[in-house]
Parts: C-alpha cells; structure tokens; sequence
C-alpha cells in the first residue's frame, strides 16, 4: 500500500477539488459542466501517458506538445484538401511516429541529453505545423460525410452519461499502456533503465530499444491528442499543443510518476490529468485570470516534484540507517 502513497494522495487531491469548486459554484457539479469536464480530459490524460512513460525510463519529452500540433496541422490540412480521412490519419500516424523514432535514436543512440534532443525536435514539429498550410491555420475540416464520423468519434459523440467515444478511445489507450507497464518485459525494462540504466544493460536490457519504444509510444499518444484537440476545433490551428509538455508533465508528476526515473504508475496519471483539468474548469468558472491559473499548476508541478525528490532521498537515507 505504501508504494501507491503517492497516487492515493492524488486522487484524494482530485476529491477534495471537486468539493471545493462545488462550493465556489454549484453549477460546477452539474451535468452540462461535469460531462464536458470529463470529455476535457482526455488531451491532457494522453499526454501525461506518454510524458510519465519516457519520465520512468528517466528521460523527458519536450516535444510532445509540438507532435501534438503537428498531428492537428497535418490531418486538418489533408482532409480539407480532400484526401479521405483514413488516408489522412494513418499518413498522420506515420509522421508523429517518425518523430518518436528520431527522439529515440538522439537519446538511445547519440545519448543526446533528452533536454537538448526533445527541444530540437519540439521546435522542428512546430515549424512543420506551421509550414503544412502555409503558415495558415486550416478552414473548417467539414462536418458532411466521413468528416462528420471523424468528428463524432473524436469530440462530440456520447454513448452514455459522460462516456464520449473519445473517453473511450483514451481509455482504451490508457489501458493498453497500463497493461505493458505492469505486466509484459517491456515494462520492466522501461523500470530497469530508469532505476540503473547500467545496471540494467548489464542484466541484457536493450536500452536502445527501450528508450525508442518509450519515445514512439509518446508520439502515439500525442497523435491521438492531436486528433481529439483537431476535431473539437473542427479546424487545424498552427498552436494546437503549445504548453503541453507542461501538461505531459504536470499529469505525470501529480499522479506521482518520479522526474528521476524508475518509479510511479499510470494508474496516477489519470488523477494527475484530471488535477489539471479541474482546476481549469473551476478556475475559469471563478474567473481567476489565465496568468494566475499557470502560477498555480506550475506552483503544483513544483511542489510535487520537491516532495518526490524529498521521498526518495528519505529512502535512501532509509536504507543507510538499515545497513
């Protein structure tokens, strides 16, 4: 139990949110705010999948909010120059998995620094978004035919209550993602070489393969972001994405995934993303300005980390106080 520490604390940081904003405001806990609340999520969940798995190899992904701009850029642009929307999304898939493949070979490879590599990837992805369209934001995707299926299944359609197929969708991802963490090689090695890469390349590990795999599995998440964040605009817009990386992030590290590496569960981050949006949506319903709303998460962000580095070097000092 002591091991979940961290994520029951998130989730009781979720319960205690909920009942403060409620008081603040009752329309808060109504239907009309809680349904698209939840559908909200789903971006910021994506995105915290993706950024708390590379956190756990012990690296980080600044580019995921570029990927995720790019995604939009690149799929609005082709489906609003008629190239069918299959054609345009797995074409899209390819690109932002590519991005994943480069960001793993600079780190896993090269042993680029992530912080350098993911930073010259952030700022090529978001030149790319820019350039797909001639430095225009997309027109309107359409809303007959398959654009209007597009748009059901990754924004406006509900199935029941507040279960949107894009809530779905993520889900589902977060399932698959979760069930390899906890339960396949790969997910002990994405363990292993975040607690001791050399141990681990030791033990036989390919930290190689598992640093790239942890890359392209960011970039997969956050081309299903970008689907989502494209078919509630109904447009590509050349800054989808932008402040993401600290979305990645705030997700992960609240739902009590380490920035050092080699600890913490996805399990979290579904708190983790949903501490952000709530805060979003209750902030915005008291009209606290957007500047106040960023010192608050970013204050969070800090926080926790302070207290996830304060932890592990009490175990540490744990162990010393044993031997």
């Amino acid at each position: 139990m002591k091991k979940y520490a961290s994520v029951i604390t998130a989730y009781v940081g979720v319960a205690i949110l909920l009942v403060v904003f409620s008081f603040m405001n009752p329309n808060f806990i109504k239907t009309r705010n809680l349904y698209p609340l939840v559908r909200s999520i789903c971006p910021y969940l994506l995105v915290g999948i993706g950024q708390g798995i590379v956190c756990i190899t012990g690296n980080i992904d600044l580019s995921i909010g570029s990927v995720l701009g790019m995604s939009a850029m690149i799929s609005a642009t082709m489906v609003c120059n008629g190239v069918p929307v299959i054609v345009a999304v797995l074409v899209d898939l390819v690109a932002c998995l590519a991005v994943g493949l480069v960001n793993g070979v600079l780190v896993g490879k090269f042993k680029l620094p992530p912080f350098i590599g993911t930073l010259g990837t952030m700022t090529i992805c978001r030149g790319i978004a820019q350039l797909v369209n001639g430095n225009y934001n997309t027109g309107d995707i359409g809303s007959e035919g398959p654009q209007t299926l597009f748009r059901d299944i990754f924004y406006y359609k509900r199935l029941i209550g507040p279960f949107y197929i894009s809530v779905i969708i993520t889900l589902v991802i977060w399932f698959c993602f979760n069930y390899l963490m906890n339960y396949t090689r790969t997910g002990r090695h994405v363990y292993a070489i975040g607690s001791n890469v050399d141990a681990a390349r030791l033990s036989g590990v390919d930290v190689f393969k598992t640093t790239t795999t942890a890359y392209m599995i960011s970039a997969f998440c956050s081309f299903t972001a970008g689907l989502i964040t494209m078919a509630a605009a109904g447009m590509g817009s050349m800054q989808a994405g932008m402040s993401y990386e600290m979305y990645g992030v705030a997700a992960a590290v609240i739902g009590g995934i380490s920035t050092l590496g080699g600890s913490g569960y996805l399990i979290g981050t579904i708190a983790g993303a949903s501490v952000w949006a709530i805060l979003q949506n209750g902030l915005t319903m008291a009209d606290v300005p957007v500047a106040l709303r960023n010192i608050i998460i970013g204050i969070i962000v800090v926080v926790c980390v302070l207290l996830d580095i304060a932890r592990r070097s009490g175990l540490k000092i744990g162990g010393k106080k044993k031997a």
